[in-house]
């Protein structure tokens, strides 16, 4: 995973282990089995949910990782503001959602999302029917009805409207198996949002929470 901490280098380890080998000790049964090669999974893939979660980690590990996934891609590392985004210019446009091309994506903690030119979230979100979680709609309509101000001037007052949504599209928890002492919860969900950092832009893509958890599902 992207994240500088060794808990989470280390659970990234392991959940990648054990989904691509069946756990700890099948994957050492299976070693003649071909290594997995991050190198073969699609960034598109990722940005549009459609890896498993330890596929992802594995994936997005290694981009500045052992295997230096982002040079052998041709990846032009971006520097940002946000220390929150870790940002790279593809050689190739992709295409997302449909019909949004870029050039840019950016890692987070958790996931992938592209970059897109596009001013106003709400609507790829009401194309997705993702409905922004921190809309200042009720916020507004507060004030005026308490008669501290008209609409127009709380409207003007706000200088960035923030976009947070998501559509969970998976949320699985997993038990250990026989023989191991961690099972695992994942969830994995398409989000929109923008950010101050990138004006005028949304941020489109996946994220792929996991964590480990103890026999009776509490995180580790």
């Amino acid at each position: 995973m992207l994240s500088t901490t060794s808990r989470r280098t280390m659970t990234a380890r392991l959940l990648l282990a054990a989904a691509l080998g069946g756990g700890l000790a099948a994957s050492a049964a299976r070693a003649e089995e071909p290594e997995f090669d991050p190198a073969t999974v699609s960034v598109v893939d990722a940005i549009e949910c459609r890896l498993q979660a330890p596929v992802y980690n594995g994936f997005a590990w290694a981009l500045n990782g052992e295997a230096k996934l982002a040079d052998r891609l041709h990846w032009t590392r971006i520097e940002s503001d946000n220390p929150f985004l870790n940002e790279y210019e593809l050689p190739e446009a992709i295409t997302v959602a449909g019909h949004y091309t870029t050039r840019r994506v950016a890692f987070t903690s958790t996931g992938v999302v592209a970059i897109l030119d596009l001013p106003d979230p709400n609507v790829l979100g009401t194309e997705l029917k993702i409905e922004n979680e921190m809309s200042p709609d009720t916020m507004i309509e507060a004030i005026v009805a308490s008669g501290k101000a008209t609409r127009a001037e709380v409207e003007a007052e706000i200088k960035f409207r923030k976009f947070l949504g998501q559509k969970i599209l998976s949320d699985t928890q997993r038990p250990p198996e026989d023989g191991d002492s961690f099972g695992d919860h994942t969830v994995i969900s398409l989000n929109v949002s923008n950010v101050t950092s990138h004006p005028d832009k949304t941020l489109y893509g996946c994220s792929y929470k996991m964590e480990l958890t103890d026999k009776d599902g509490r995180p580790l």
